[in-house]
């Protein structure tokens, strides 16, 4: 199976960018946008001077618990540079949504708390409320990981919109909000993963 298609049948709709979107990236971008795929993971990334940010990490069912993603995760916690991702909130009718915020919590990510993220979807006219995760070498500064988070949506997700969707996202001040203490740490009322 090709890997967009991986990707497109695990992530929902709202969330998933055209096929012509992320080939452009990986092509027109090459130098920042990477694909990491094998047979049983694709992990799409961008990768900048200052941090990486993770666009889609996908590891099939049939090979969970195989320790494919925290081999991902320490391969890119040895680049030694932030790593930001944007992961739905828990549904606690999709099990999967409270399975990927454990994995994350259990490879040392944080929540970002003070950093809102709520998209319109070009191909469903919703609005897609996402969390923002990071994991930082260091101690990790939330303005900092907003102004990754700024810049990864200038970069990447609004590329070439209108011309692969017909229609240009919001302005990323509509879309990323900083208020210090403001949010709600999802992290902390997962339970404890065996």
């Amino acid at each position: 199976m090709h890997w967009y298609e991986k990707l497109n049948q695990y992530f929902p709709i709202e969330e998933m960018k055209s096929k012509e979107h992320m080939e452009a990236l990986l092509k027109e971008r090459k130098d920042i946008y990477h694909k990491d795929e094998g047979r049983y993971h694709v992990l799409m990334y961008a990768e900048l001077p200052n941090f990486i940010f993770i666009d889609y990490l996908f590891v099939s069912k049939e090979s969970r618990g195989q320790g494919i993603g925290h081999k991902l995760m320490e391969k890119m916690k040895k680049k030694e540079k932030p790593i930001i991702l944007e992961v739905e909130p828990v549904n606690y009718e999709d099990s999967d949504t409270e399975k990927r915020l454990k994995f994350y919590k259990r490879e040392g990510f944080e929540h970002a708390s003070s950093i809102g993220y709520a998209r319109r979807s070009l191909a469903t006219n919703e609005v897609n409320k996402m969390e923002i995760l990071y994991w930082s070498p260091g101690h990790g500064d939330e303005e900092e990981i907003y102004e990754a988070v700024v810049k990864t949506y200038n970069l990447i997700h609004t590329y070439k919109d209108e011309k692969f969707y017909g229609a240009s996202y919001e302005p990323v001040h509509d879309v990323v909000t900083f208020n210090e203490n403001n949010y709600e740490d999802i992290l902390n009322d997962l339970e404890k993963s065996d």
